[in-house]
């Protein structure tokens, strides 16, 4: 799963609140505006949903598996 998280945070790994891509998750998925997400926001949002978080890093890594040829 730390594979899937260290790709989804490419270019932001010091500072995900900054992420286009996890503000954007945040947004569609959970409501929040990307635009007004913040570090306190982020870190809030991400302990509260950090059981969905991790379940959705699980799926992550299982798509990435399939699409991988062994």
């Amino acid at each position: 799963m730390l594979q899937v998280l260290w790709r989804l945070t490419r270019g932001y790994r010091f500072n995900p609140w900054r992420s286009p891509y996890l503000r954007w998750r945040m947004e569609t998925y959970w409501g929040l505006h990307a635009e007004q997400i913040g570090f306190t926001d982020f870190w809030r949002f991400a302990w509260q949903r950090r059981t969905d978080l991790w379940r959705y890093l699980r799926w992550a890594r299982r798509m990435t598996a399939k699409a991988r040829p062994r």
